[in-house]
């Protein structure tokens, strides 16, 4: 950079419908300058610009798009280059499940970049193989699956900052026969309790009816669990936070998604927010049923 000061730049990095405009607009909002989809040739051109106006510009954002394959074949190299400038250079990668995506979509009735003709799914495993390099070379990873934007900001700033501030806590209950969710730190596996949906009168309810709850959690194993679970979040929670660790995403897994996962992250959330902590709650599957 010719002994100029070196700019503090931002990739952001991350599937189409994850929250990559809403993260970028919170980066205008702490001062940077974005620029979407440049072309990797000109990023050092572009960098180098910016260092030579007046002020000079010092922090810079700019969004991978991944229908500009050409650049994120040559993006490891790009990111490469600009670290061993001497300066501050991040990726920052917004990643969501492919449900959420694809409701996203569905609400917005718009179409996949990556799969005009074809299902927002086939779109979304196409970007996640074209987005690997991206996500190795990932500083930060957000999970957007439960997330509002007004939370996403808050954690993309919070990053970028450098504030510290206990980690957030996600929990998200699902269905193993739909698949896990991608971006956990932790999961557990609630099939051996109790199972409301051998109950005629509770099938049709979800793990939210106080009778279903008390019937997974009033059990033995219930108890059990949910006193060793908690015993473990207590113990890592300070941990997560002294590493200075934005958010902590748990995954709780039953058969269906319907009844005991949706109860255990139910308890979990009630026991956090007790505590004080700020908590994120999503079921991605009860609508299943």
């Amino acid at each position: 950079m010719n002994g100029r000061k070196t700019p503090h730049v931002v990739f952001v990095a991350g599937l189409s419908g994850s929250g990559k405009s809403t993260a970028m607009a919170a980066l205008e909002d702490l001062g940077f300058y974005c620029v979407d989809n440049l072309p990797a040739q000109l990023v050092a051109q572009f960098i180098g610009l910016c260092a030579l106006s007046n002020p000079p510009v010092e922090k810079i954002a700019l969004a991978l798009d991944t229908r500009e394959e050409r650049f994120l074949t040559k993006f490891p190299a790009v990111a490469a280059n600009l670290r061993g400038a001497g300066g501050l250079t991040e990726v920052l990668f917004l990643d969501c499940s492919n449900e959420v995506i694809e409701k996203r979509y569905r609400e917005t009735r718009r179409v996949h970049p990556l799969s005009p003709e074809g299902s927002v799914v086939k779109g979304v495993e196409r970007e996640r193989a074209l987005l690997a390099d991206a996500l190795s070379l990932a500083d930060q990873i957000i999970d957007t699956t439960s997330l509002n934007v007004h939370e996403l900001k808050a954690q993309v700033m919070g990053h970028v900052l450098g504030e510290t501030r206990p980690t957030v806590v996600s929990l998200i209950s699902f269905g193993f026969r739909y698949g896990t969710p991608t971006a956990v730190e932790l999961l557990f596996d609630m099939r051996f309790l109790p199972n409301p949906y051998f109950e005629e009168e509770m099938r049709v309810l979800s793990g939210r009816e106080k009778v279903v709850a008390d019937y997974v959690l009033e059990s033995d194993r219930g108890r059990d669990l949910l006193g060793r679970l908690k015993d473990f979040v207590s113990f890592m929670l300070p941990l997560y936070d002294e590493e200075g660790k934005a958010y902590v995403t748990i995954g709780i897994g039953c058969t269906g998604g319907q009844h005991r996962s949706v109860a255990m992250a139910e308890a979990l959330s009630s026991w956090l927010v007790d505590m004080g902590r700020e908590v994120n709650v999503a079921h991605r599957d009860v609508e299943r049923a």
